[in-house]
């Protein structure tokens, strides 16, 4: 019987599968490109079969890699949610604790929450992933997380905290240069900032007409950039009420348009008896219910 691949092979594997070049899989690992490129020849030839087909394009994955990459992200979780849990036994009551939120969250309101839990926790190490796709606490992708929507999975410990108000906001001097619209038609007739490629979920929005990207002056996918683009004075686009008041945005129509979200804090059930954890999720739950209360 064939021996089972070298962890370390493995790890490679799913580095160039995450990274799409060998160049950069070398410098997420830490490794010289020839010796990643060894990891991948040797891997070949144990599994007898190409795990990547080479062009001047760079690489594709062949069907072999492709059935790897879910499992190895998998595996790679397991590994760091095992060097996490390790690292906070060995530390006693330090330790790591790996927060995940979306892109704005992380950027625009987590830092000052953060900052405060690590005054309070000097010992506990912080890693924050942001990202606006749900990390899998399921597989410990992250330990606790900032969600803006309802979880599912029924191994989490889920804790609502209350509700984001969002709104059509702009910059002052665009008011002044512009003027202020105060209906709908009005607002078609400005320099809108909204999505590009990924549509949102406007279900629950009470907009009786349709809504397509070609609306916007600037479309982008990225809620920060979209945010970016509001405070340099390209337009109207919808931010959160708390960051809009913290910029000084003036809202726009917020009687006729404006929606909220919920905010969730969630962890995985087998992580309720880590004090560090604990400790992260209750101080989490606490900062964000007073945003939310603000927000409203």
């Amino acid at each position: 019987m064939a021996s089972s691949p070298d962890w370390d092979l493995l790890q490679s594997l799913h580095a160039v599968l995450e990274a799409g070049s060998f160049s950069a899989a070398a410098r997420l690992r830490r490794l010289t490109q020839p010796t990643l490129g060894r990891h991948i020849d040797q891997l070949e030839r144990q599994l007898g079969a190409p795990l990547f087909l080479r062009s001047p394009r760079g690489l594709t994955p062949t069907d072999l890699a492709l059935a790897f990459r879910p499992h190895l992200a998998d595996m790679d979780a397991a590994a760091s949610a095992a060097g996490r849990d390790a690292t906070g036994v060995a530390s006693g009551d330090g330790g790591v604790v790996r927060v995940a939120a979306s892109d704005v969250v992380g950027i625009e309101v987590l830092p000052g929450m953060l900052a405060r839990f690590r005054d309070a926790h000097p010992g506990i190490d912080v890693e924050l992933v942001l990202s606006n796709k749900n990390e899998d606490l399921t597989r410990r992708d992250a330990d606790v997380a900032v969600r803006m929507v309802r979880p599912t999975q029924n191994s989490l410990v889920a804790k609502k905290v209350g509700d984001v108000q969002l709104g059509f906001h702009a910059t002052k001097e665009y008011v002044a240069r512009k003027g202020t619209p105060t209906t709908w038609e009005e607002l078609e007739q400005h320099s809108l900032i909204g999505f590009d490629r990924e549509m949102p979920d406007l279900t629950d929005l009470k907009i009786d007409r349709p809504v397509t990207r070609d609306l916007f002056g600037l479309r982008v996918d990225n809620d920060v950039a979209q945010l970016a683009a509001i405070k340099a004075g390209f337009g109207i686009g919808v931010c959160q009420n708390t960051i809009a008041k913290k910029e000084g945005l003036v809202p726009i129509i917020p009687e006729t348009f404006s929606f909220e979200l919920p905010i969730w804090i969630c962890m995985h059930e087998t992580l309720r008896g880590s004090p560090r954890m604990r400790l992260m999720f209750d101080h989490l739950a606490k900062e964000l219910a007073a945003y939310a209360a603000e927000s409203a």
